[in-house]
């Protein structure tokens, strides 16, 4: 047993671990398992210096301390009756685990429903009434009556508390921690249990509101709770780690300003092993590269307060030292992140856009340098138009020739940066929007010899349709006088086919007039000067007419006095000045008794002489005849 060793322990002191090292003769060694397995108790609590066996006539071990007290009759049996192995928690906890049941099951398995640790004989028979009351379980099924009934001798039962500080009011006063002075309830029963006494089991989350988690759960009371103080309301990590807290190096907690809030790094599982979000001090989220980069790279001298979060304050040497492009001469701004990111310095990307001047199409593609010749960045949206960069091109183009042609310089008009070739002018732009035919021709059909410099003035039709207009036969437009717009008649989509709206005229064609050929008024293609009255074309229908006889009634030649365009027959005569409708008469003849000459008329024929002398017997000058009626009754009324 002298050559017993344990590593990094004195000699002669034997603690029972998993394994240990054994020396032989010839100084080898050898590793030698125990057999009771992972039990972590000092082997000189059960054995002794001079052999494994026998066992030491005390051993210095608690079985109130597991989860099987002994009681009764179970404290004189020896331990390998019921630990027939060697690894002690390969043992039962039950009746039957050890005891063989002699009602062969016809009873049930939980022996202790009707015996107790006392002995077989000792049956809960007789304090089956007890069940109903305070059921005798546990450490209390092995006591007898009269432990707890001081009054058995005089058969006094009646009357005992159920409550655990009935009984166990020295416990409390003698425990540890001092229960009295922590305030703690008097209900047992909320960590005790009736097994054991010492196998307590406190909620801390749910009477303290702090919750035992990781190595706090392993910890002993007093850890926390230094000579017995129980009354600790504090539990913000820094009422315990407030050494830890000022202690520590790496960093210097204090010196870089840290919040005393332990939890924001670290957990209960492990005090090392700290966390750090950075997102939520700085405002500076670790991405990218900078996930790896330590501490002390950004925050020099372990100075962690007012670090600045500008990618300069950092990356200066970088943006300096930068040659292509140099970015100090080109004046670009030391905000990295415009053009950077995170994940890898290289492969900048640099938004175009934000300069006024998006990249699109061919521009795209191209090399910065192509267009920041020299390294020259210092372009502005100023002198940026196309003819900076195409001024070459501009001036040599000669499908048109553009200097000839007066063309503008922003290339933007008419091209585009996908392709500069196949350039589309927006013609409209100029006040002169290609439509019809139009829209089909070459260039050069109308801008003859190159000449694009025609404005507002020189693109009448007449400018380029002037031949057309001249030799014009059905009409003669110039013997016609026509007008020489010719948008007056004519449109973009048909040279033919014109259509002249006579109602831009001074006499619209309404009724028949707008079926009538030009030529029926218009003789021998004369169409200015055209008389506009009714009279110079239809002076053959007047003097022809007998019903009546216009020329003999004396009828003016305003014909619309009576007709109108959408028939000539069916006239309407406006009897203006002789009221027609106040008189009986309906036909043009009850009055005019002459029908060629309406001159003519007669009063008698319904205004008898007896009727019209009875009322004028008072009148003087009074004659019955047409003449005087109707120089008395011009508007054939009795009052006139």
């Amino acid at each position: 047993m002298r050559g017993l060793l344990r590593t990094g322990v004195i000699v002669g002191v034997l603690l029972l671990p998993v394994g240990f090292l054994l020396a032989d003769q010839g100084g080898q060694r050898s590793v030698t398992r125990s057999p009771h397995g992972s039990l972590s108790l000092p082997c000189e609590n059960c054995h002794t210096f001079t052999s494994w066996k026998p066992l030491r006539n005390i051993p210095e071990f608690d079985h109130n301390k597991t989860r099987f007290p002994l009681r009764a009759l179970h404290q004189g049996v020896a331990c390998a009756e019921c630990h027939v192995s060697l690894i002690f928690s390969n043992v039962g906890t039950k009746c039957a685990d050890c005891h063989a049941d002699i009602h062969k099951g016809q009873l049930g398995l939980k022996c202790e429903e009707c015996h107790t640790v006392r002995g077989w004989q000792a049956t809960l028979q007789a304090v089956k009434n007890h069940q109903n009351r305070f059921p005798l379980v546990g450490a209390h099924a092995a006591l007898t009556c009269d432990e707890c009934h001081k009054g058995a001798a005089v058969s006094q039962f009646q009357g005992l508390s159920t409550q655990c500080i009935a009984c166990h009011t020295q416990a409390l006063a003698g425990a540890i921690p001092d229960h009295q002075v922590a305030q703690f309830p008097t209900t047992c029963e909320i960590c005790h249990n009736m097994d054991s006494w010492l196998g307590v089991a406190f909620d801390h989350g749910k009477f303290t509101g702090f919750p035992l988690t990781g190595v706090h759960a392993t910890l002993d009371c007093t850890a926390c709770h230094v000579n017995g103080n129980f009354k600790i309301t504090a539990t913000n990590c820094v009422g315990c780690h407030l050494k830890d807290f000022t202690g520590a190096q790496n960093p210097n907690h204090v010196q870089a300003g840290f919040p005393q809030d332990c939890a924001i790094c670290h957990s209960t599982a492990n005090w090392t092993g700290v966390t750090f979000n950075h997102s939520q001090f700085t405002s500076f989220p670790l991405t990218g590269a900078h996930v790896n980069v330590p501490c002390s790279q950004c925050h020099l001298n372990g100075v962690f307060a007012g670090t600045p979060t500008a990618c300069a304050s950092c990356h200066m040497k970088d943006f300096q030292g930068t040659t292509n492009p140099n970015h100090v001469q080109a004046n670009f701004p030391t905000a990295c992140q415009q053009c950077h990111n995170t994940t890898s310095w290289a492969n900048a990307t640099f938004n175009h856009s934000a300069t006024g001047f998006p990249l699109t199409g061919a521009h795209a593609t191209l090399q910065c340098q192509q267009c920041h010749v020299n390294g020259n960045y210092n372009l502005t949206s100023a002198n940026t138009p196309c003819a900076s960069c195409h001024l070459a091109d501009f001036q040599k183009t000669t499908d048109p020739n553009h200097v000839a042609a007066g063309f503008p310089t922003d290339c933007s008009m008419c091209h585009g940066t996908a392709n500069w070739s196949g350039a589309s002018f927006n013609h409209a732009a100029t006040g002169f929007a290609l439509t019809g035919a139009h829209a089909t021709l070459q260039c050069q059909q109308c801008h003859v010899n190159n000449n694009f410099s025609l404005t507002s003035a020189n693109t009448a039709c007449f400018s380029c349709h002037q031949t057309d207009y001249q030799n014009t036969n059905n009409p003669s437009h110039a013997a016609a006088g026509f007008p020489t717009d010719c948008s007056v008649c004519h449109n973009t989509t048909s040279w033919a086919g014109a259509t002249f709206n006579h109602n831009n005229t001074p006499f619209p064609l309404t009724g028949a007039h707008v079926n009538v050929p030009c030529t029926s008024c218009h003789i021998n293609n004369v169409f200015a000067g055209t008389p506009t009255d009714c009279y110079s074309c239809h002076k053959v229908d007047y003097q022809g007419t007998t019903n009546p006889n216009h020329v003999a009634a004396g009828f003016p030649t305003t014909c619309q006095s009576c007709h109108n365009t959408t028939s000539w027959a069916g006239a309407v005569f406006n009897h203006t000045w002789f009221p027609v409708p106040h008189h009986n008469a309906t036909l043009c003849s009850d009055c005019h008794v002459n029908p060629s000459n309406y001159t003519v008329f007669l009063c008698t024929n319904c205004h008898t002489k007896p009727q019209t002398d009875a009322q004028h017997t008072d009148v003087r000058g009074y004659v019955w005849n047409s003449a005087n009626c109707y120089a008395c009754h011009p508007n054939g009324r009795a009052g006139n």
